[in-house]
């Protein structure tokens, strides 16, 4: 049993081989990632920004959080001393105290004063419990006692220091430094087009065409697959393309040169066929393909003509 488990997965893993080698067949760089990218070639690239990207589907707003309960007060001593005062001094108004004779058989002016007086201490002496028990400085009369000199107000705002650029910002910055029109937005739009290009002699098995868009490398990488394909006698067929989202995600300097990439979100139909187009060896001919990539742009740096130095795939 453990044995025909063993061949099963084994058989499994085989067949994932086989439809990966059968996918890299598939469109311009055959599906799969090449080229060079400067010191970034084997890092992933960056994907889309949150701004860059539109939500599929709308987000539910955030459920209200419940205000916390307030926390139950104590009484304080203050409170049961003012209380007791202020029993004792109605009393003595209305009674003129126990028995008649608190205070000299009435309430008089140093009376009142010595009860005021009271009264105020214990306030103050609450005050400053309360603040205490809060985790706050302690008050006296309303004003701070604990105050020092620099000492900030909790009401004073921050400054806050301004955050660092972003990646892509700082690149595009250095980009700009000698070539002050650069714009990712303009660019990406330039990129499409090349994809275009690039995709239609991919299916010709041309890259004459396109020649002046790719660097050496990646017209050695492009030339290898269409020359097995011219081997193999087959003819990979792009067609209703459509490209969802283009942006550039990344833009960098080094040795000298400028590097951008800009993120393809497309669909196309894409299919094999024998060299007479009579029959269909791989894909649909019907179902489209949804697909990422990555194609990253190269000049020396300042204004010039950008051509394409790698493409790597979507996660």
């Amino acid at each position: 049993m453990r044995r025909s488990l063993a061949w099963v997965s084994i058989l499994m893993l085989l067949s994932g081989s086989l439809l990966w080698a059968a996918e890299a067949s598939a469109r311009a760089g055959g599906g799969s990632s090449g080229g060079s990218r400067g010191s970034r070639s084997y890092s992933a690239p960056a994907r889309p920004s949150p701004s860059q990207v539109s939500p599929s589907r709308p987000t539910a707003p955030p459920s209200p959080v419940a205000p916390a309960p307030p926390a139950p007060q104590r009484p304080g001593w203050g409170g049961v001393l003012g209380g007791l005062v202020a029993g004792g001094l109605i009393g003595s108004l209305l009674f003129g105290g126990v028995g008649g004779h608190g205070f000299g058989g009435g309430i008089g002016l140093l009376e009142i004063i010595v009860i005021a007086g009271v009264i105020f201490l214990a306030i103050g002496w609450m005050r400053r419990r309360q603040a205490e028990s809060a985790g706050g400085p302690a008050y006296a009369g309303g004003y701070r006692t604990d105050w020092q000199p620099g000492d900030r107000s909790a009401s004073t705002a921050a400054v806050e220091m301004p955050a660092e650029p972003a990646d892509l910002d700082r690149g595009v910055g250095h980009i700009r430094q000698l070539d002050g029109s650069f714009d990712p937005a303009a660019f990406a739009e330039t990129a499409t087009d090349m994809f275009f290009k690039i995709q239609g002699a991919w299916t010709s098995r041309d890259l004459g065409k396109v020649a002046d868009l790719l660097t050496p490398e990646m017209r050695g990488v492009l030339g290898a697959q269409i020359d097995q394909l011219r081997a193999d006698r087959r003819i990979n067929r792009l067609e209703n393309i459509a490209v969802r989202q283009a942006s550039v995600t990344e833009a960098w300097q080094e040795k000298g040169q400028d590097f951008v990439t800009v993120y393809f979100l497309a669909s196309l139909l894409d299919y094999t066929t024998d060299e007479s187009g009579s029959r269909v060896l791989d894909g649909s001919t019907s179902e489209p393909v949804k697909f990422e990539e990555y194609w990253t742009f190269v000049r020396p740096a300042g204004p010039g003509r950008f051509t394409l130095s790698a493409i790597q795939q979507g996660a």
